[in-house]
């Protein structure tokens, strides 16, 4: 298998390269990604050297560099390339537009072009919109709050359009929140683990009682490892990890684990269009792909904590903003 991995130097994406190619020796693996604040190269360093891994710098918006990039041969593409934070989305959604929906009609016009077999389309279980009660199916209609979900529901929704209209091997996958090694530090776990580490306060938007569903990112790797290799073309996946929580909930539930007051949680201006309520149903994944979360909450939340102890030297880059200052100099101006 030959897979070009969209966005890899990211979070999710990261950890999924990773897993890839610990799980499958004979698979080899491109990353190409923009590098933009949220992609680190540090997140894959320990694989840097490994053959069956390369880097690419490039934009999915690219078309010319896209078309060149995927003439060279590919089984699979993995779509994680995007603007993925909501608070960025309300200041300004102009690079969301032109990531997330622009760069996604670009690769599927490489898929059609190039023969790709599988076109997996990472997206989000934001695109549902809130629910007060039970869990989001695969068949619920879109219903985006804030304009990075409506980027996403956007690209979701081209993606079909082109499976339906010219036969594209197109799958979406939509998944809960991730956490685990490697999380961009403005994301809510890493956030309130760092910022308890150095003592800083812990902005809570509201009264905290938003909830979510929380899988570890492994399980979502496992999941998508499934999907690369079953899933079926032009339907649509729910990933979820079963541990739903309110905002208020982890937060109490980190501080404890660092050993820090809940003092320093200061409430804070509810952000706009914040929903109150997310939650799918993954009856289809357990009963086409036979795929369950494995990780307990509880210890994948401990390994997270470990992880970001361990390696202080890491985040404290990122929120110095010091990292970027080699991307510069390898690549130019990010």
């Amino acid at each position: 298998m030959r897979l070009l991995v969209t966005g890899g130097a990211g979070f999710i994406g990261s950890n999924f390269i990773r897993y890839i190619l610990q799980q499958h020796p004979q698979w080899q693996v491109t990353n190409f990604d923009k590098l933009t604040y949220a992609g680190n190269l540090d997140n894959l360093k320990d694989i840097q050297d490994e053959p069956r891994y390369r880097f690419i710098k490039g934009d999915i918006a690219d078309r010319q560099l896209v078309d060149g990039l995927l003439s060279q041969g590919f089984d699979t593409i993995v779509n994680f390339a995007a603007e993925s934070h909501v608070d960025r989305s309300i200041l300004d959604a102009s690079p969301f537009i032109e990531t997330n929906i622009r760069g996604t009609q670009i690769l599927l016009e490489g898929a059609r072009n190039h023969q790709i077999q599988r076109f997996i389309q990472v997206s989000t279980d934001e695109v549902y919109g809130p629910i007060d009660e039970g869990d989001f199916t695969e068949s619920s209609s879109l219903s985006p709050s804030s304009p990075y979900a409506a980027s996403k529901a956007a690209a979701d929704l081209l993606c079909l359009a082109y499976y339906k209209t010219y036969d594209a091997p197109v799958i979406i996958t939509r998944c809960t929140n991730n956490f685990g090694p490697y999380q961009f530090p403005e994301k809510l776990i890493p956030l309130v683990i760092t910022n308890a580490l150095e003592g800083k306060t812990i902005p809570v938007y509201g009264d905290g009682l938003n909830v979510r569903d929380w899988v570890f990112v492994i399980d979502h790797c496992a999941a998508l490892d499934v999907i690369i290799q079953r899933g079926k073309l032009g339907q649509i996946y729910n990933i979820a990890g079963a541990n739903e929580r309110t905002n208020l909930d982890i937060i109490c539930e980190l501080l404890e684990l660092v050993d820090k007051p809940r003092s320093l949680i200061q409430f804070v201006t509810d952000r706009l269009a914040h929903d109150r309520r997310y939650a799918l149903d993954t009856t289809k994944m357990a009963r086409e792909l036979s795929w369950h979360p494995s990780a307990s909450f509880d210890d994948a939340l401990a390994t997270t904590v470990d992880w970001y102890l361990k390696h202080e030297r890491w985040w404290r880059q990122i929120k110095s903003g010091e990292y970027t200052k080699y991307y510069e100099l390898m690549y130019g101006q990010r």
